[in-house]
């Protein structure tokens, strides 16, 4: 596998507005992008440190997967993800070698970039993105 950086760190939060007031007007990083991915029932916010992303994740609604983690786990880092090149023939590779995957294809995530997850039994207990 071919991991160019690390992209971001997902976050989980309940109140989106109270976390962007944090890490905006506390720690003073920049607020790069916000929107909503309604394939993942989230809206994100998203904030540069470096060259890498702290991505705040809160659920639209009470099915959405990060709802359910919030409600097993409260809030706090969800999940990790890591630039890659070729993201479909990395997945399909790494199917074929056993690794348990959530996505087995890629699809839309935050930004316009093609996303997939792993599952995290598979990551030592880490959910773990990938991304192009």
């Amino acid at each position: 596998m071919s991991i160019d950086k690390i992209s971001h760190i997902g976050i989980a939060v309940r109140d989106l507005e109270q976390q962007k007031h944090l890490y905006r007007d506390l720690l003073g990083l920049e607020l790069i992008n916000e929107e909503e991915v309604p394939d993942q029932q989230v809206r994100v916010a998203m904030f540069r440190i470096g060259e890498s992303i702290i991505e705040l994740v809160c659920p639209t609604g009470p099915e959405s997967p990060v709802a359910r983690f919030l409600d097993r786990r409260g809030e706090g880092i969800h999940h990790v993800a890591y630039e890659v090149s070729g993201l479909e023939a990395e997945l399909g590779r790494l199917d074929a070698q056993g690794v348990k995957l959530i996505d087995k294809s890629p699809r839309d995530g935050a930004h316009g970039k093609q996303i997939a997850f792993l599952h995290p039994t598979a990551t030592f207990g880490v959910l773990t993105e990938l991304c192009e």
